[in-house]
């Protein structure tokens, strides 16, 4: 990308947002464009339209979407399909319209099939059942990575998807009702801390497996694929490690400093047994993630502990 590029990231607010807007400027991009919600709503397809012919992007950072964990996806499922749904469609097809050089759309590892083999390959995609508790969002992931495909196959667009998987990093969503896995394990062991409490319940067994990439990590991944990557398909990005969530609570309890017990309520979803990214196709195009997960936690919760890095909380 030039330097003087015009650079839209869509969902600036978010932590991937705002990790890809750190990112641009500390490579010194300075063309960035951004709008809130408030400013932009980007289910609408007027205003998306609008927009865009008004700016006319050089390139476009998809990270906008309507996101949650197990609770949110499950209760929200109507509201998870059509708004993703409506998103994506309307910023892919105005960067289309108005020529975009290049969009990178960011979609989800919770694409894949549930019981898809581990570490989940790209060619996964599509050859089983997926997890029924985030179906819908997965769904539109999907035709969001179809749709970058038929643009570039009709049209020549320079369009790619990526999936990321599991983040956290600075502006993470705390709430406990609508957060993932692994701020909403910051936000149970900060608050037993403070209360002196001698349990945390946790959901689910802890059992299932998960891989944790910091945002940081994510949006440098990002800014080099935009500049080293055009092709059909999806590209993983991920650590190619990950650790049980009972392992994920304990990391966490040591790192918050909490001193209690930690009780397992096998009575909620556990979700999907494991999800862990297959990143030879990355590493094969030269990048590797540099935080690891206990030095990338402790960043966090200095963040969080110092009043920073809080969304819903």
């Amino acid at each position: 990308m030039e330097t003087n590029a015009k650079i839209y990231v869509a969902g600036h607010r978010g932590m991937v947002g705002s990790a890809l807007v750190r990112r641009l400027q500390t490579l010194g991009y300075q063309n960035i464009i951004t709008r809130g919600s408030k400013e932009l709503d980007l289910t609408s397809q007027q205003a998306v339209a609008d927009f865009f012919a008004a700016e006319k992007p050089d390139y476009v950072f998809l990270a906008a979407a309507k996101v949650g964990g197990i609770h949110a996806n499950n209760v929200y499922r109507g509201q998870f399909i059509y708004e993703n749904l409506l998103i994506q469609s309307n910023v892919i097809h105005q960067a289309h319209v108005h020529g975009a050089k290049k969009l990178l759309f960011l979609g989800s590892s919770c694409i894949y099939p549930k019981m898809a083999p581990q570490p989940l390959r790209e060619d996964a995609l599509l050859t089983g059942t997926l997890e029924s508790t985030n179906q819908p969002y997965a769904i539109a992931k999907i035709a969001g990575i179809e749709m970058c495909d038929a643009y570039r196959a009709q049209y020549g667009s320079d369009f790619i998807s990526v999936m990321p998987t599991n983040l956290y990093g600075p502006n993470d969503n705390y709430d406990l009702n609508n957060s993932h896995v692994l701020p909403a394990l910051i936000r149970k062991f900060h608050e037993a801390k403070l209360a002196g409490a001698p349990t945390v319940t946790c959901w689910g067994t802890g059992s299932p497996r998960r891989e944790f990439l910091h945002a940081d990590d994510l949006a440098e991944a990002c800014v080099f694929l935009m500049e080293n990557y055009s092709a059909p398909g999806l590209v993983n990005i991920g650590t190619g490690t990950d650790v049980t969530i009972k392992e994920l609570a304990e990391l966490v309890s040591q790192t918050v400093g909490y001193q209690g017990q930690i009780v397992w309520d096998s009575s909620k979803p556990d979700g999907t047994p494991r999800k862990l990214m297959d990143v030879s196709k990355l590493h094969g195009l030269g990048w590797h993630h540099k935080i690891d997960l206990a030095d990338g936690l402790r960043m966090v919760y200095d963040e969080v502990s110092a009043g920073k890095a809080i969304r819903v909380w």
